[in-house]
């Protein structure tokens, strides 16, 4: 590995690590506010944003970056830093241990690198992946160093499917898995990465939800489909990404793609 992505990966590590001990400070001890699209926000999610951009832009000075609660513009850098300071800001403020820091590196707006700490959990994702970045590059995907990859099983009532909170519509009939839902969308999408579940969806998670995890999800061996008929990379320079929702599937192989779409339907997606 080449000095840059070791860097990179050095820095993900210890800059999450400074953050996620502050954070474990004021876990279960905040006062959220109600954002303008319904989610919640902290003051440990303001202080954590702004020093995740203070330290990108001392490391990484040429790189841009886009945040969950300030930076919206996609900006016209090669490489950017999409950042999510707490991805799971319900749980973190009712004191349920399952959050992280999510942080993603896009080369012209193409994730290659992604990088999830879970302070409550000890556990750390990252992940390499040059997609259809043109950089030579690692590719591989690791839990705590340890290399992951997705479940070979096939989908039968031992093996667990993720939902979001906006995805129970799926459940009208009998599904052909054990339903999970752990309210923190880039581990939702993690549990495939790691072989612990076979698929999972999020209805409407934000670029900044997605960036780290499609990396790391696909080094894995995971298939990715964009449930509205729409790729959400490259992004566009000068484009605002504060509002636009990112409707996802993901399984553990590309062939049980066709057993859970059916079931999605319900959800009133529409490609497009």
């Amino acid at each position: 590995m080449d000095i840059f992505w070791q860097t990179v990966l050095a820095f993900a590590q210890s800059t999450t690590k400074t953050v996620g001990q502050k954070l474990l400070d004021d876990f279960g001890h905040v006062q959220a506010d109600l954002k303008a699209d319904g989610s919640l926000v902290t003051d440990s999610d303001r202080w954590a944003d702004k020093a995740l951009r203070t330290a990108i832009k001392t490391q990484f000075p040429d790189h841009g970056v886009l945040s969950e609660e300030v930076e919206h513009i996609f900006p016209d850098t090669d490489w950017c830093w999409i950042i999510d300071p707490i991805d799971g800001t319900t749980n973190f403020t009712r004191g349920i241990p399952i959050w992280g820091i999510s942080l993603g590196l896009l080369y012209r707006g193409i994730p290659v690198f992604g990088y999830v700490a879970l302070p409550p959990l000890g556990q750390a994702f990252h992940g390499y992946w040059p997609g259809e970045s043109g950089l030579a590059m690692p590719t591989g995907a690791y839990l705590n160093g340890r290399s992951i990859q997705t479940t070979a099983a096939a989908p039968d009532k031992t093996q667990f499917f993720s939902l979001c909170a906006r995805s129970t519509q799926v459940m009208t009939q009998p599904f052909p898995c054990k339903i999970r839902m752990l309210g923190a969308a880039s581990y939702n999408l993690l549990l495939v990465a790691a072989g612990w579940a076979i698929g999972a969806v999020e209805a409407t998670p934000k670029i900044w939800d997605i960036a780290a995890v499609w990396a790391i999800l696909q080094a894995a061996g995971g298939t990715w489909v964009a449930l509205d008929g729409v790729d959400p990379f490259p992004l566009a320079v000068g484009k605002d990404y504060g509002s636009q929702p990112y409707p996802t599937l993901v399984t553990a192989q590309k062939a049980w793609v066709g057993l859970f779409q059916p079931y999605l339907q319900r959800l009133g997606i529409s490609p497009g």
